[in-house]
């Protein structure tokens, strides 16, 4: 698990509502490709007390507001032939979605600050299983020779979040007008670059930029969890390497600074990519939490 340097130096103040948070995502195929395998998630998490029966007056003033215990986004971007992309993202987005939402609200109430690894254990486990279900699945297919998906997910618990990644699908970070990569391009091209026999550029122009050396339901699957520590204003953008193929960190950097909401920036960054080429499927989450007059 790796943390940011900035994890004991954050401000712990009142965690945001729904009202607080921007947050917007779409897919689209592309300008080239007619079947869209990727798959995207935005969702909450919340708790709510449902009252059956009681003697108290209708006005009474009850807890029923669901409170946020976390926010939840996914881009999946499937690889394989006969629509076994399509599905294998698809089940990949469903069954994290729901382990991941079981096991938060196990979690509620304990003492996660004293167990910092204890959501680096369910996304990882999240991920081993749905890799596992799918490498079943495709065994008992001969059509799923190719067989597999990306999955960038984000779980915000504020002030922390954790980013669970397999594949080359991104996550990036925006705050104090920086944009930063978080995630690591699980990619031959990139494996070879970290080992010094490619430069970065060489990597990037490579027949194997794009070969990913990680997928959930392919020959392996290593997923990797990062733990950081959030405050007001920072912005997360998670996309499939349909956007990254066509548009460069810096104008990406550009559309995230001058961004009026959420959904004004996905729609940007689209346009950006299909007026580059488009030749592969869209998936675009951007979320920020906007800081209230009370914090």
């Amino acid at each position: 698990m790796t943390t940011t340097p900035a994890d004991d130096a954050a401000a712990v103040s009142r965690s945001p509502q729904d009202q607080d948070i921007d947050v917007f995502g779409l897919t689209h195929p592309g300008a080239v490709r007619k079947e869209n395998q990727d798959h995207f998630l935005v969702a909450s998490l919340s708790k709510q007390m449902h009252v059956d029966r009681t003697s108290l007056p209708a006005d009474a003033d009850l807890p029923v507001t669901p409170e946020r215990l976390a926010s939840l986004a996914m881009v999946a971007d499937g690889v394989g032939s006969g629509g076994g992309g399509e599905e294998a993202s698809r089940l990949a987005v469903q069954a994290i979605a729901q382990y991941v939402t079981q096991s938060t609200h196990a979690f509620y109430g304990t003492d996660v600050a004293g167990d910092p690894e204890a959501f680096e254990r369910v996304l990882s486990e999240a991920a081993m299983r749905c890799h596992a279900s799918l490498q079943e699945k495709a065994a008992n297919d001969p059509a799923r020779k190719r067989y597999g998906t990306t999955l960038t997910l984000w779980l915000g618990l504020w002030p922390h979040a954790y980013l669970l990644q397999v594949g080359d699908s991104r996550c990036y970070l925006y705050r104090d007008g920086q944009l930063a990569q978080l995630s690591r391009d699980q990619t031959m091209a990139q494996d070879l670059v970290d080992q010094g026999v490619l430069s970065r550029t060489g990597g990037f122009n490579s027949p194997w930029a794009h070969v990913l050396s990680s997928a959930i339901g392919g020959q392996q699957a290593a997923p990797v969890v990062t733990r950081i520590t959030r405050d007001w204003g920072t912005v997360v953008l998670l996309c499939s390497d349909g956007l990254t193929k066509h548009v460069s960190d810096e104008r990406i950097s550009e559309r995230l600074q001058s961004m009026t909401s959420s959904q004004q920036a996905c729609e940007a960054l689209l346009q950006d990519a299909l007026d580059g080429g488009g030749t592969d499927n869209i998936s675009i989450i951007v979320g920020r939490t906007i800081k209230p007059a009370d914090v």
